[in-house]
């Protein structure tokens, strides 16, 4: 098999039909058939069926896509690596975050880290914790910033900055004396499945023992705007609202056990940051927003 009949099946995958890979790809419908003929001859199973005018994955084929982004994953992961081993200043940085943190935090991360270091190449990828995850899991992000440390023992946190969320209502919203029993009564708006803030929210229902009616907005500035038309209240990072905040379109809601401290991670396969990757830690790490992670207990080291 080859690296190029990898990359034709992922495409497949994606896409769920020759011609959307063959566009994606920039070839013909018949390369990529016979890509990924040949490919399923010396795996000796079936990877895709037909389905309608399109194709789906078979067991095996999800099994071996999962594998199949890793290696590719880790070659582009080796090449980066390697280029900006001699010349860090001039290698390639591949960054991944989750939504809030891509709006709010990673774009004047980027502007101050492009200032500093020109010549590097910038790759950011930004979505719900499910997809950021997946590029880590992939090798098709360096590093990536999320809401909380992603599970994985090989994993290690390299930056911490603090991020609190806050119960947000309208500005014209009128709580009573029992804010308890006002929420209740609210729609609460969340993001799509695979959303820690959606998580985080759904636990923090739970732990009020409320449960409310909710509508699934899946976009930051759609709730937020939503919040503010009198939708409905929703639970969000600070960072993603101080300026509807600062303008008085919403409020935040005073409740005990708020607010929530769900700080952003800088976080990175353990033992594999190459030397541009490098650059981009202690860069952020000279920033007066992000700090060093606490040390496990009875280490007496720092964590990453």
């Amino acid at each position: 098999m080859t690296f190029n009949q990898l990359r034709t099946f992922i495409a497949v995958a994606e896409t769920g039909a020759v011609r959307a890979a063959a566009a994606l790809l920039v070839v013909t419908p018949s390369a990529v058939s016979s890509a990924l003929s040949t490919l399923q001859e010396e795996v000796g199973t079936a990877l895709v069926v037909r389905q309608g005018r399109g194709l789906r994955l078979t067991e095996a084929g999800l099994l071996y896509a999962d594998y199949a982004r890793r290696i590719l994953g880790l070659l582009d992961e080796a090449k980066v690596a390697a280029v900006g081993e001699l010349d860090p200043e001039h290698g390639e940085l591949r960054l991944g975050a989750v939504t809030t943190a891509g709006e709010q935090v990673v774009p004047l991360l980027l502007a101050g880290f492009r200032e500093r270091y020109p010549a590097v190449g910038l790759r950011l990828e930004v979505g719900n914790r499910e997809r950021v995850s997946a590029l880590l899991d992939s090798h098709d992000a360096d590093m990536v910033i999320g809401g909380r440390p992603m599970d994985g023992g090989d994993l290690e946190v390299h930056a911490v900055r603090r991020n609190n969320l806050v119960v947000v209502v309208s500005s014209d919203a009128r709580p009573g004396e029992d804010p308890l029993g006002w929420l209740a009564g609210q729609t609460w708006l969340l993001r799509e499945q695979g959303s820690g803030t959606r998580a985080t929210t759904e636990s923090f229902l739970e732990h009020l023992e409320l449960h409310p009616r909710t509508l699934t907005l899946g976009s930051n500035v759609a709730i937020v705007q939503a919040v503010a038309a009198g939708l409905g209240v929703t639970l969000v990072s600070q960072d993603a609202v101080a300026g509807q905040m600062s303008e008085g379109a919403i409020t935040p809601l005073s409740l005990r056990g708020t607010p929530l401290r769900r700080d952003w991670h800088l976080v990175a396969h353990r033992g594999r940051l190459h030397a541009t990757a490098r650059l981009f830690v202690d860069f952020v790490l000279s920033t007066e927003a992000f700090q060093l992670p606490p040390a496990p207990k009875g280490s007496g080291g720092r964590r990453a």
